[in-house]
């Protein structure tokens, strides 16, 4: 289904003052896929997820969500397509309550009334939330908040989920947790993170990202084990693979 598959062919982004942050990125992330994208700090990978949304445009090359162009004429149904999940859940939750943030898009998108409840507590129950709904999100603790705003985006039923740096903040058994959800997704989901033990068990690819271009794209253990190329990333081996020779 070629709605779910996500094309960058030479892809290039500067700042409004000139500074480079995509240096001719390309890549195919294909249907059901699940691919990490990893790097150090201002590698460009937030840069890079923020143009799979529309919320950038390529300075040049092109970028394609299912044959689309993503460009300003195309917004409504890249958006459709894409959900993405922020690295602060704090930038997603705004409403009285974790029913009504959930129901946001929703609304947005012309959903009937009728059919809110069954959609939002489809959603909320996938994530194991559904206890929630009444709850105001600033009371909710960082694995809460993250559930929920997943729960927001599962909600308005994604072909492609995009997430940025999803295990931020999480205690450990709400990061467990939140590796068993991804795991039963048949999403294309693309994953930028710096947990690589994470990646590793969530991610079968791994496209790495050094000074904005694409420097490595592979499986996820091979990419994972080459010891160079993690250092010359400001990456190290995630504590899984450490031991090995």
């Amino acid at each position: 289904m070629s709605h779910h598959i996500v094309e960058a062919e030479g892809l290039r982004y500067a700042y409004p003052d000139g500074t480079p942050a995509l240096e001719g990125v390309s890549l195919r992330v294909g249907h059901g896929e699940a691919v990490a994208l990893v790097g150090g700090n201002g590698a460009g990978k937030s840069t890079l997820l923020r143009h799979f949304t529309g919320c950038l445009f390529p300075s040049a090359g092109s970028l394609k969500i299912g044959g689309l162009p993503v460009a300003k004429a195309q917004l409504k149904e890249i958006r459709r397509a894409v959900g993405m999940v922020f690295q602060n859940p704090d930038d997603q939750l705004f409403m009285p309550t974790v029913f009504e943030d959930v129901a946001f898009g929703l609304l947005n998108m012309g959903v009937p009334e009728a059919q809110l409840e069954g959609k939002v507590m489809g959603a909320l129950e996938t994530v194991g939330a559904a206890h929630l709904r009444s709850r105001p999100p600033y009371r909710l603790s960082q694995g809460e908040k993250r559930a929920v705003s997943i729960a927001g985006v599962l909600a308005m039923q994604p072909d492609i989920l995009v997430m940025d740096e999803p295990t931020s903040n999480l205690d450990p058994l709400s990061r467990r947790r939140l590796i068993s959800l991804l795991k039963t997704f048949g999403h294309t989901r693309i994953i930028a993170t710096h947990d690589l033990d994470f990646a590793l068990e969530v991610c079968p690819r791994t496209v790495v990202i050094h000074k904005g271009a694409v420097t490595a794209d592979g499986p996820s253990r091979e990419i994972f084990r080459d010891r160079a190329l993690l250092e010359k990333s400001r990456l190290e081996a995630p504590p899984a693979l450490r031991d090995e020779p």
